[in-house]
């Protein structure tokens, strides 16, 4: 039953590794359409971490004697699909800042869920370096995950309900495509 369970965290750890590694390409790709700065700060900044969550969660898999594999994360896969599709119905502005938070923050919602479930389960195995490293990651993305409210709130909204934007309006509406 343990080795069942030992197989289960290597393969959740695979999984976030190829979850977080879409999730890094996604992120450099929209904070070109990022406007506010305050909020392409943000992402650029979560990139970077990300990209030293990946070299983490590396490290557990090491510790677990496993490489991260060809696995593909196909929750990210659908979440990431579905940001280029919301991102390609609006025009650069206020309104695509807000896409961008929506879709972002579905995306750090999964990595959450991901990494507070492989945390636990690796602390229930005595793997309390890897459950330790995890929940590291795991505030590091609820942080980022509030600080994306926080902007959304604070900055873009009031961009947008101020009528900074009113000059975008037109150009920030949805790009329909005819039925």
């Amino acid at each position: 039953m343990e080795n069942e369970i030992r197989e289960m965290l290597v393969a959740q750890l695979k999984d976030i590794y190829s979850a977080e590694k879409q999730g890094v390409r996604n992120m450099q790709r929209i904070v070109r359409k990022v406007t506010a700065p305050e909020l392409r700060e943000a992402l650029t900044m979560h990139v970077e971490q990300t990209q030293s969550q990946i070299e983490r969660v590396e490290q557990a898999l090491d510790e677990m004697g496993a490489r991260p594999g060809r696995k593909v994360c196909e929750a990210m896969r659908g979440l990431v699909e579905e940001a280029q599709h919301e991102l390609e119905e609006y025009e650069k502005g206020p309104i695509l800042d807000i896409v961008i938070v929506a879709a972002t923050q579905k995306i750090e919602h999964y990595e959450i869920a991901s990494y507070g479930t492989t945390a636990s389960l690796a602390k229930a195995l005595g793997e309390q370096k890897i459950g330790d490293l995890l929940g590291q990651i795991l505030e590091e993305e609820k942080q980022t995950d509030l600080k994306l409210t926080e902007l959304t709130q604070s900055v873009l909204m009031g961009q947008v309900m101020s009528g900074e934007a009113a000059a975008n309006d037109a150009k920030a509406a949805p790009k329909r495509k005819a039925s």
